[in-house]
């Protein structure tokens, strides 16, 4: 079972908020501006926008690169306990 999956992925991708955070909360992965994350949740802080620009190519990302930065994120928030 995937934790973070290629919709995630977009949704961090296209979110209109310049300082987009993925942050996993009680089970979901949740997208919200950096100034949102308050320090309870801080620790769930899984990637920021600018830390996956350089993974995905000029122009809007194939399915199979969603699902690769997916599978990236995924075995973070493994590794974060979840």
């Amino acid at each position: 079972m995937t934790l973070i999956d290629r919709e995630c992925v977009r949704e961090l991708l296209e979110s209109e908020h310049s300082d987009a955070t993925l942050v996993f909360v009680q089970g979901d992965c949740v997208v919200l501006p950096a100034g949102e994350v308050d320090e309870a949740h801080q620790g769930l802080v899984i990637a920021r926008r600018d830390d996956i620009r350089t993974y995905v190519p000029e122009g809007p990302p194939t399915e199979q690169v969603l699902d690769n930065l997916a599978h990236r994120l995924d075995n973070v928030v493994r590794d974060l306990g979840a």
